[in-house]
């Protein structure tokens, strides 16, 4: 068994990296510690790096397809990973998630119609919806004993003739919650009553600590699967985010079709090269590597969650099930959205994702991306722990 490296700390700094380069522009200044947008600081698997540069040897890059191996890899990794069975044929592509939430709303309803969330949750939601001239319908989480939980009363009440889609956010993004069979069987037989159309967003699939494990929505049944367009890459698991690769599933052939003309009509359905090429190289060769680095972030976490309990109890994380994201529950400081912002940046030199960006119920929270080096999560703790003792000395 090969034993990968994830304590190196790699100099991203002048490479465009987003999560680097754009700090001053983010933060106004570029001295934070970054920890906000969600890719990691980890190097991309030497086997995807190898694959890559095989197909470099090939002097031309033009026009390319999905090859057979493609759609095996995937259905493989599906079938092996999370014991869903699916055909090639109820495949497409997307050159991202969010791209594909877009091309979905499109494909699936009309300006004016309405398409419900459940904040907080992954910020661009709201622009995809908003975006196309659709109107966001809020069904917020309810927080209870440290973990979010449907409000599914409310949804009840929320939907009208106008609803014609929901987006899960599976496994939930802030949060880190692996939602539960009956958590989802109960979303799914509101919808299916409404005929509502779910959009699945199981990015963070892969990314789901042990014992937890991850249950994709259409496996439920074939009746939940009908009304269901699952969104899924290798891009959060394997650091490929720039590659602009990802997948959808959708077995309604009403629905793939739907979705394909959009995509067809927008001229996104040849992907890249280098996408392909990294997506079948990591689902073939990534088990060991995924195990690896689970529990490598596994150990940030503890290591977060424990320090946070120990040495600055005012700040409370949510304990993630899954994802390489830590929220942290900052409203016991008693400072407002900006003041907690300015805070984390100019006190405690941290570049983090505001939580009142996910919408309601993100007030007075942020998001740390853990996918990093052990010291830099240490650098981090101890930054937050000096800036909120001399917080508390002034308000003394």
């Amino acid at each position: 068994m090969k034993c990968y490296e994830f304590d190196e700390k790699i100099d991203r700094r002048g490479s465009d990296s987003f999560k680097y380069d754009f700090r001053q522009t983010m933060f106004g200044t570029p001295e934070v510690l970054p920890m906000w947008v969600a890719d990691m600081d980890f190097r991309t698997p030497d086997f995807i790096l190898h694959a890559l540069k095989q197909r470099l040897e090939h002097p031309v890059l033009g026009y390319t397809l999905k090859s057979g191996g493609y759609y095996t890899a995937i259905l493989d990794w599906l079938e092996q990973r999370h014991n869903w069975k699916i055909k090639w044929e109820w495949i497409s592509f997307s050159p991202g998630v969010v791209p594909a939430l877009t091309m979905a709303v499109m494909a699936f309803s009309n300006p004016g119609d309405k398409i419900i969330v459940q904040p907080p949750v992954y910020f661009p939601f709201f622009t995809c919806i908003a975006g196309p001239g659709r109107a966001v319908l809020h069904n917020p989480l309810k927080l209870e004993q440290g973990r979010y939980i449907m409000d599914l009363d409310h949804l009840r009440r929320q939907i009208d003739s106008r609803t014609k889609m929901l987006f899960l956010c599976h496994p939930h993004n802030p949060g880190g919650m692996v939602w539960s069979r009956d958590e989802l069987l109960a979303l799914a037989e509101i919808c299916l009553e409404h005929g509502l159309v779910i959009i699945s967003d199981e990015i963070h699939s892969d990314l789901v600590f042990r014992p937890n494990r991850h249950i994709p929505l259409a496996s439920l049944s074939e009746t939940i699967a009908d009304q269901v367009v699952t969104c899924m890459a290798p891009s959060k698991t394997f650091n490929l985010a720039g590659l602009s690769t990802a997948f959808v599933v959708a077995g309604n052939p009403g629905l793939l079709r739907k979705y394909n003309h959009v995509l067809d009509y927008m001229h996104l359905q040849i992907g890249n090269i280098f996408g392909n090429v990294a997506l079948e190289a990591a689902y073939l060769q990534g088990e060991e590597w995924l195990e690896q680095l689970l529990d490598y972030v596994q150990g940030n976490i503890r290591y977060a969650v424990d320090y946070l309990r120990r040495y600055i109890p005012v700040i409370k994380a949510m304990v993630p099930q899954a994802t390489y994201m830590l929220w942290l529950d900052c409203r016991d400081l008693g400072l407002n959205p900006a003041e907690l912002r300015n805070f984390m940046i100019h006190k405690a030199g941290l570049g983090l994702n505001d939580g009142a960006t996910f919408g309601i119920g993100g007030e007075g929270f942020m998001r740390m991306n853990l996918a990093c080096p052990r010291s830099v999560v240490e650098e981090a703790m101890e930054r937050l722990k000096k800036a909120v003792e001399g917080y508390s000395d002034s308000q003394s």
